[in-house]
């Protein structure tokens, strides 16, 4: 059975969402490597152990926003989400 255009159009910008959220998660951790890195080096140039701090704290953060992208957008989180806001709203009299 073929898609009407715009059942493809939707699944168009779900799958450009999606591959986005997920570049965006990629291009964190990239950074997340680098800046960490740097600091790992600093640290052992100056016999200091301070750069564990923001390797935990933005490693914690690094992986909720990896749990929200792969796992979130995989599972149509934000979907159920939306619809149940729009259902809400629904129900609710307006004014």
């Amino acid at each position: 059975m073929r898609q009407t255009a715009t059942e493809d159009g939707r699944i168009e910008r779900l799958a450009r969402r999606r591959a986005g959220a997920k570049l965006g998660w990629l291009i964190h951790a990239l950074v997340y490597v680098c800046v960490n890195a740097a600091l790992a080096l600093l640290t052992w140039h100056t016999k200091q152990s301070w750069a564990l701090y923001p390797l935990a704290g933005w490693g914690l953060g690094l992986a909720i926003h990896g749990l929200a992208v792969w796992l979130g957008s995989g599972t149509g989180l934000h979907e159920r989400l939306l619809q149940a806001e729009r259902d809400k709203l629904a129900r609710t009299p307006r004014i």
